[in-house]
């Protein structure tokens, strides 16, 4: 089975993957992992993202390759995003960071607290 296959036979439902065999080593790894993001969506968005990804965002581009408007690419962008979970890219600091940035004097203790507070 093709991984196409596999992702047009759950038809955007979530799966999980009970067995890895490395090819070539004879490898099997049995447990429940779930897909990457990106695995579970339809075999058209995975396409479609790696060539937003290989035209480097450009939305011009991805007009030119899919023949497409504007508004076109936009939406579908929109539809796929919202089936992403994102990825923090400013995460909250630790403990250790917050409590060794006061005691060199770059934050107040109120500071601190409210930084502390937000990492909950």
């Amino acid at each position: 089975m093709d991984w196409q296959d596999l992702t047009d036979l759950t038809r955007g439902q979530p799966f999980m993957v009970e067995r890895v065999r490395l090819a070539g080593s004879g490898v099997v790894v049995e447990g429940q992992f779930e897909p990457p993001q990106l695995a579970q969506l339809s075999v058209d968005d995975q396409v479609f993202v790696a060539a937003f990804v290989r035209s480097h965002g450009s939305i011009k581009e991805m007009e030119r390759i899919f023949g497409v408007s504007y508004p076109t690419i936009k939406s579908r962008l929109n539809r796929i995003a919202e089936r992403l979970d994102f990825v923090e890219s400013d995460p909250a600091p630790s403990g250790a960071d917050v409590v060794d940035r006061l005691r060199r004097g770059e934050i107040s203790v109120q500071e601190a607290l409210a930084e502390l507070e937000r990492s909950r």
